[in-house]
């Protein structure tokens, strides 16, 4: 029986991205809707470099707990001109006094709450073709108008 190798992964890059005023949908058969939009940002790394194209959004799902289900899609522009999509999913979930800070527009110590998304990137331009059919995992935290995530690619 083969043995899979082990975990293993690398940085790409740390993402800013603003975000613009939030969408209450309300309560929806899934839960309570919210749409954030992301209004732009920045993106640095050793892999990748650009700007967070404005015009995607996270639409999220908030549980009574304050608990988030995220889907979120935007596009990154690198530095040389080529267009990547960007598609994240996962939760942020935690302790709900420290959730309600969050929702609140506090920041507490990212340790204090779990803030994990799986993301996957396509991109036509061939300089960046390696990001197709990868996967990524996203590590954030949330600040009143900007989420920062920092990238790893798994190998």
């Amino acid at each position: 029986m083969a043995d899979p190798p082990p975990f293993a992964s690398r940085p790409v890059c740390r993402i800013r991205a603003t975000l613009g005023e939030i969408q209450d949908i309300g309560h929806v058969p899934g839960g309570h809707r919210r749409v954030v939009p992301i209004a732009g940002g920045m993106v640095v790394g050793p892999l990748l470099n650009g700007e967070i194209v404005p015009g995607g959004a996270d639409w999220q799902i908030l549980a009574p707990d304050g608990s988030a289900a995220i889907e979120a899609r935007y596009t990154v522009r690198a530095h040389d001109g080529a267009l990547i999509l960007v598609h994240s999913r996962g939760v942020r979930n935690g302790d709900p006094a420290v959730l309600a800070r969050l929702l609140e527009g506090e920041t507490p110590d990212p340790a204090e709450y779990y803030f994990r998304t799986l993301v996957t990137l396509e991109c036509s331009a061939p300089e960046h073709a390696w990001v197709n059919g990868r996967l990524f995992i996203a590590v954030a935290a949330r600040e009143p108008a900007a989420v920062v995530i920092d990238l790893y690619e798994v190998l």
